[in-house]
């Protein structure tokens, strides 16, 4: 996982990004599913990693929804610590 989106820069971004991610992401899987079904697809390894990305966003997502992590947004609270 080099270079792909991790938990912890996911946490970082805004509500609005990760939506925007989240977009990119399935329509990105979409095109890939659509190769791989006309025998375009080279690398296969990349559905799976797509995939990852989708369920990370959705975590993070779900995490903020139920108030497991909060988005740390105000400089503040990291200020007073």
């Amino acid at each position: 996982m080099a270079k792909g989106l991790t938990a912890d820069d996911l946490r970082t971004e805004p509500q609005d990004v990760l939506v925007t991610k989240l977009k990119e992401a399935k329509e990105e899987l979409f095109n890939l599913r659509f190769q791989a079904a006309t025998g375009q697809l080279e690398s296969h390894g990349r559905l799976r990693t797509v995939k990852r990305e989708i369920a990370r966003i959705y975590t993070v997502m779900n995490e903020r929804e139920l108030g497991i992590v909060t988005v740390a947004d105000d400089d503040s609270a990291k200020d007073e610590s």
